[in-house]
């Protein structure tokens, strides 16, 4: 199993790790330098300072957000994008299901997506829906498919319409609630299927299915011209078989991981799920208070854990490089001990799950999801 974290840079505007820094736009000669002194001299001291200065951070994020370079990661074969920061944004995008998890703010990306898995109602996950809608609109593509929590579908129509009643537009998608269990087929070879997590307010997860068909038992003695006949005369000859592909959380307490219910989640290939906190100057009460994971309770439910690969997103945008890398050393020492200390297994079988998640403490650094703007 392999952990990746999406880090924040700690200064802003910047790009990291490794992108080549924002160019600055070159100032422009002026004539009359005098001129403008006075005018910005008698600003001093006038409350439109502080205005001016968020303006100028908005402008800087906006540059900065428009020059990520969004590779992605690939992970055990999907290439993984987009843009996770804590209370500011969230959308995931996995170009070969065609589908986005959440939009908080409407990426480029994400327009080109069909589906689009909205988690739970929180502006950050789910703000840029309607520009999302529009802008497939403007560019004549076909209405997306939306998939929503079934308590909030009446509050999503009522948002979608009103930003149709203010620009006179038309927003055409198709709204689908689907409530946890059900099934919807994306495409012949592809299901999605919610499950619950343990948010603020009502959320839950996703998770994709690759859809295969095999050959029942019974008739794999038979030859094709038998199995033929079978099949014409109407007989179901084979089993269709559900392989969890990936599954995203999107924000949850760490309890859907002792939910039985949720066994998909935890063996599909690559599992994207929220650490909001990774230190310990905020507590595991205070990330369950909020309806959020503290890494520590990863660590500590580990051995629940099947996936080939896990992703961890949404950061809070108080951690900044620096005090990542400087937390490195001691997570990788608190991993070994937490996880041999929190298991009732036998010494084989805790050297097995050391061994498994191994990969959990070398805290592999990736260039995905990197920008963020200080506050």
């Amino acid at each position: 199993m392999q952990i990746f974290l999406t880090i924040s840079p700690s200064k802003a505007p910047l790009i990291f790790p490794f992108h080549p820094p924002i160019p600055k736009t070159p100032k422009t000669q002026r004539t009359s330098l005098k001129t403008l002194s006075k005018p910005v001299n008698s600003l001093k001291g006038s409350p439109l300072l502080p205005a001016f200065g968020r303006a100028i951070e908005d402008d800087e994020y906006r540059l900065a957000r428009s020059q990520v370079l969004r590779k992605g990661v690939d992970l055990e074969g999907y290439s993984i994008e987009g843009l996770s920061i804590g209370g500011h944004e969230t959308c995931i995008i996995i170009p070969e299901f065609k589908c986005a998890f959440d939009i908080g703010r409407c990426p480029s990306r994400a327009i080109h997506q069909n589906f689009v898995f909205i988690t739970h109602a929180h502006l950050d996950h789910i703000g840029g829906l309607p520009m999302y809608v529009a802008s497939r609109g403007l560019y004549n593509l076909k209405p997306p498919t939306v998939f929503v929590p079934p308590c909030i579908k009446e509050d999503v129509e009522k948002l979608i319409d009103i930003h149709q009643t203010m620009g006179h537009v038309e927003l055409n998608l198709d709204l689908v609630a689907l409530d946890v269990g059900e099934t919807y087929e994306m495409r012949n070879n592809l299901v999605v299927r919610p499950f619950r997590t343990d948010h603020a307010i009502p959320s839950q997860g996703y998770v994709i299915y690759s859809v295969r068909k095999k050959l029942k038992k019974q008739y794999m003695h038979l030859k094709g011209k038998q199995i033929e006949k079978l099949k014409k005369s109407g007989v179901e000859i084979t089993d269709v078989i559900l392989s969890p592909e990936v599954a995203f959380t999107g924000d949850t307490t760490s309890d859907y991981m002792l939910d039985p219910r949720n066994a998909d989640a935890l063996r599909a290939k690559v599992l994207i799920t929220e650490a909001t906190f990774l230190d310990e100057g905020c507590s595991i009460e205070h990330a369950r208070q909020h309806g959020h994971t503290h890494i520590d309770e990863i660590i500590e439910n580990a051995q629940w854990i099947r996936n080939k690969s896990v992703l961890l997103t949404h950061f809070s945008s108080r951690y900044h490089l620096e005090k990542l890398v400087n937390e490195r050393f001691s997570f990788n020492c608190r991993t070994f001990v937490k996880l041999y200390q929190s298991c009732s297994l036998s010494s084989r079988q805790k050297w097995c799950l050391l061994q498994r998640v191994s990969n959990l403490c070398t805290l592999r650094f990736i260039k995905f999801w990197a920008h963020f703007v200080q506050h």
